[in-house]
């Protein structure tokens, strides 16, 4: 089995790799109060940053291969080309043919309607990885600790507004997401 944080450790900075190893505990930690296989959560986890810090024409050719459908706002946002091609990258480098594990890394940026319970799990323990120190990072780790669907309608709506006051645009498979997970809204 290979070593993915010896590996990950090889390619990219410090603060990043500190980052990855922090997601993957989230993630473990997220997999066993919800029943998930903590294996697949550590490996998702662990690899979602990996194409991070990659050039950036690297970067835009594994994601144009990759056969994911791209939104155009996801090709016009550079932002969002790291997890295309990390999913691309693991699946095609290092033979991980999990599509739940890739989905979770291609979809952990943007996330999507009907997300398994494993992307969900990727999405949001990059968001409230322990380094994190954003407002409200805490009363989104809570979220996240307490019911999954209703910490992802609220972490998309959060990412929605970041967005709209940026003057971004919104990729589709995000605003997806925000009409599907809107129905575990707990103030309705």
């Amino acid at each position: 089995m290979i070593d993915y944080k010896a590996l990950i450790k090889e390619m990219m900075g410090k603060k990043r790799f500190i980052h990855s190893c922090n997601v993957a505990d989230m993630c473990v930690k997220l997999a066993k109060q919800y029943g998930e296989d903590t294996e697949k959560a550590f490996t998702a986890g662990i690899l979602h940053d990996i194409r991070k810090e990659a050039d950036f024409g690297d970067m835009k050719l594994e994601m144009l291969s990759s056969g994911y459908y791209i939104d155009p706002v996801e090709l016009d946002t550079r932002g969002t080309w790291h997890g295309i091609a990390a999913a691309y990258y693991i699946k095609n480098t290092l033979g991980i043919e999990d599509n739940d594990i890739l989905n979770a890394v291609r979809f952990h940026t943007v996330g999507r309607a009907r997300m398994s319970k494993l992307e969900k799990i990727v999405y949001l323990g990059d968001l409230v990885s322990e380094e994190r120190d954003y407002p409200d990072v805490e009363k989104f780790r809570s979220y996240a600790l307490k019911d999954l669907d209703f910490a992802m309608f609220r972490s998309i709506k959060w990412s929605i507004e970041s967005l709209m006051e940026k003057g971004c645009r919104v990729p589709l498979s995000t605003m997806e997401a925000y009409n599907y997970y809107i129905e575990f809204d707990k103030k309705k």
